[in-house]
């Protein structure tokens, strides 16, 4: 679809100022150095919200919209912050800006389910500062990572601490398979004798009680 339209070009007849002409912009339609409406660039955004940038791109190139995955992110990073109101249970973890080079926090308003904050790095300081000019956290959700849990104890001891559950299954999946990896000489007897079938065996109320 092609637009024509014609608008007004003002001129500056100031000499210091640096820009020399302006195009008149028109209302929900186009905007200051932009290639695309208006709506073209929502849709644009709608797509990088749903899916991401590799995939919205894939997506695009079913709909009638020509974008690239650098498009996609660009008009995401073009979106406003969304206002942060008080974070009563607030998650923390770490992601990588690099992997095995460079890696931040991530923080969560859980109860909302959306990040709120980036910094830059993953120490105790900087988490303990963020979380000193939030004193309104009552639940800290975190990792078990002693960064995390010395930045919480310092800046909010009065807060809950407890461990996110992709954690707590993490750490229960590693338990399971170290108990079976040291006991795989017992257990492979048993399933050679047939032991296993019998313990599987229901026991008689009488056994039970005793």
């Amino acid at each position: 679809m092609l637009f024509r339209l014609r608008v007004h070009r003002f001129f500056c007849d100031n000499g210091p100022c640096s820009r020399r002409t302006m195009a008149e912009q028109v209302p929900s339609l186009t905007g200051r150095y932009r290639r695309r409406t208006t709506a073209l660039a929502r849709m644009v955004q709608a797509i990088g919200l749903a899916v991401g940038g590799r995939a919205g791109a894939r997506l695009a190139g079913h709909l009638p919209v020509r974008t690239s995955r650098d498009v996609i992110l660009g008009e995401l990073r073009r979106l406003p912050d969304p206002p942060s109101a008080q974070v009563t249970v607030l998650g923390i973890d770490e992601f990588a800006f690099r992997r095995g080079a460079t890696y931040g926090t991530v923080l969560i308003d859980v109860e909302a389910r959306r990040p709120i904050d980036l910094p830059p790095d993953r120490t105790a300081g900087t988490v303990a500062a963020w979380l000193a000019d939030r004193p309104e956290s009552k639940v800290i959700c975190r990792d078990r990572c002693s960064t995390f849990s010395q930045a919480a104890s310092r800046a909010a001891p009065d807060a809950i601490q407890v461990a996110d559950r992709w954690h707590l299954l993490h750490s229960l999946a590693r338990a399971v398979e170290r108990t079976a990896h040291q006991y795989r000489v017992c257990l492979r007897k048993d399933a050679e004798t047939g032991e296993t079938d019998q313990r599987q065996q229901p026991s008689e109320p009488a056994s039970l009680a005793a």
